[in-house]
């Protein structure tokens, strides 16, 4: 190659290389340029997936000055949305919002269309909430320990709804049955609010659901709140008893949420999204609104958070193999 044309070829690299950052950066700072879609991969309604999808997304378009469109695609545990999300373009357009049955899936399932730990970046908690034991107020039990002698003296007789294997209620609630020693019937729904409907309406017998969905419910005197899954009482609930004091000893549960990008999506992308959301998590406001569901924000950087969905990946499969829990 002539010296010249060597030369040429030699700017022509080096420009490129100086232009990279400057370009990656310039992405950060205009994304986004147009709507975002937030897969939520459960039904719309009393489902904590939705419930903090449209607060977020609400947030997120007052931001960003693009609107953020809630597109729920209910199925097989989550796992149908989550596949959609996986298989978007990674470009920061199509988020997901996860929970605790992105990596539980895994476990439960012989085939996945999708990897937890590799076909995501996570980029940031959204916030964690707690659970509630509430039954119809036909069952009898006044307490945690009436539902257990009952379950016990007529096994099989009761039944729980969840928004599908894998989802945090099943999980709550298979772990309350290994504890206890119950038998029970598992009636599976695309999604916790449908569950919460037939729940009120007296088709299922109990169920362990999260708290921003149940609540108004106990409030209407539709349901009877006996205990909540965290290690401490819950400020919303004072007068109700957590698990182990009402005499599941061990029992802790705490539902999450967070937001996940495709694989391959840009870091600066990711960047702009966790600042953003960090924002709008620790707005007054927010924190205020987050407080009356019982849930606390989260906010963590995505390194933190990839951290912590890798190491519920390793909980939860311990659990599962433990306590026997099996796909239906």
């Amino acid at each position: 190659m002539p010296l010249f044309t060597r030369r040429r070829a030699l700017q022509g690299s080096l420009l490129a290389t100086l232009a990279m950052p400057a370009s990656r950066a310039a992405l950060g700072q205009t994304y986004p340029s147009r709507s975002i879609r937030l897969v939520v991969p459960f039904p719309a309604g009393a489902g904590v997936s939705d419930i903090m999808a449209r607060l977020i997304g609400q947030h997120l378009s007052a931001a960003t000055g693009q609107q953020v469109v809630i597109d729920n695609r209910p199925g097989a545990g989550g796992n149908v949305g989550a596949e959609i999300a996986a298989k978007s373009a990674p470009d920061g357009y199509t988020l997901l919002m996860g929970s605790s049955a992105l990596v539980v899936n895994p476990y439960l399932y012989a085939r996945m269309p999708y990897e937890p730990l590799t076909d995501f970046v996570p980029v940031t908690t959204v916030a964690s909430n707690l659970l509630l034991l509430a039954v119809h107020p036909s069952v009898a039990a006044k307490s945690v320990a009436e539902l257990i002698a009952y379950a016990k003296a007529h096994p099989g007789q009761l039944n729980y709804g969840s928004g599908g294997v894998g989802s945090t209620p099943y999980l709550a609630t298979e772990l309350f049955k290994s504890l206890v020693g119950i038998d029970v019937t598992h009636v599976p729904y695309k999604g916790g609010a449908p569950a919460l409907a037939d729940l009120v309406a007296g088709q299922l017998s109990f169920m362990i659901e999260n708290m921003p969905g149940t609540m108004p419910y106990v409030n209407a005197g539709k349901l009877r709140a006996l205990a909540v899954t965290s290690r401490q009482r819950s400020a919303l609930a004072p007068d109700l008893p957590t698990m182990a004091e009402a005499g599941v000893p061990g029992y802790e549960m705490i539902g999450w949420n967070g937001i996940f990008a495709p694989k391959g999506t840009p870091p600066e992308v990711v960047a702009r999204l966790h600042a953003e959301l960090v924002k709008i998590l620790h707005a007054p406001e927010v924190k205020q609104h987050l407080s009356t569901l019982g849930a606390e924000p989260g906010g963590e950087k995505p390194e933190e958070f990839a951290a912590f969905v890798k190491a519920e990946s390793e909980r939860w499969g311990k659990i599962i193999r433990d306590k026997g829990i099996k796909p239906e």
